[in-house]
């Protein structure tokens, strides 16, 4: 199977090396800012590739993705920040009749936390007296704050039925991979439930996952999807 990856940073860099693994031939990479760069979505080369897996910028993902969609390439998507311009990558996707996986964090063990936090909030949600709150703590590089694994999981709970506010905050300091803290405090007792990553192939494995899972299919998934998740 062939990828082109759409974005040469430590993400990027991690999926090429880690491909192999998956049985991805890697194609070439888009990427401006990279020696690798083998031209713009609408590049020659890029025929025959596969799935394009997308770890760049919000306005970057709007530049490749439509290009690299209407050419038959189902995209994998990891960049967070663009979630205004959903609805006409999701056209542009159904027209294409390709296949879109999109996840804030492609990590199995995150996908699965945040079931085991929809689950958390349903319980805590008749129980006036416990408060909530999230906290999310990553590098000091990351440029979105809150994370888009913590504007998801707040959503989570507040689709299980806790309507009360929770407390959102972030951290960005070192080279903190990414650390998810969810709480529910009460008169006399705090419950976490907490999520940290040791290093970003967690990640990668997640993405070089969804690729090879999203290849033949058409419409627009997430990780849930790619792991069998029932709602």
């Amino acid at each position: 199977m062939k990828i082109v990856l759409v974005g040469h940073g430590k993400m990027g860099r991690m999926i090429e090396s880690l491909a192999k693994e998956y049985e991805c031939e890697v194609a070439g990479v888009i990427d401006p800012l990279s020696p690798a760069h083998g031209g713009g979505p609408e590049a020659d080369r890029w025929a025959g590739v596969d799935v394009a897996v997308d770890f760049t910028t919000p306005d970057a993902v709007m530049t490749n993705a439509p290009v690299l969609a209407r050419r038959g390439i189902n995209l994998v998507i990891g960049t967070t920040g663009w979630n205004q311009h959903e609805k006409a990558l999701r056209q542009v996707g159904a027209d294409a009749g390709i296949g879109v996986v999109v996840a804030p964090n492609f990590s199995t063990g995150v996908v699965l936390f945040e079931a085991i936090v929809a689950r958390a909030a349903k319980l805590f949600a008749p129980h006036k007296d416990f408060g909530a709150f999230l906290h999310e703590a990553h590098h000091a590089a990351k440029k979105d704050a809150p994370s888009g694994t913590a504007l998801l999981l707040k959503r989570v709970m507040e689709q299980a039925g806790f309507s009360r506010p929770i407390d959102v905050s972030s951290t960005r300091a070192g080279f903190i991979p990414g650390t998810h803290t969810i709480g529910f405090d009460g008169p006399a007792e705090t419950i976490t439930l907490s999520h940290a990553a040791r290093d970003r192939t967690a990640f990668a494995r997640g993405a070089l996952t969804a690729a090879r899972w999203v290849q033949g299919k058409q419409g627009w998934y997430t990780m849930r999807d790619v792991l069998g998740i029932a709602d």
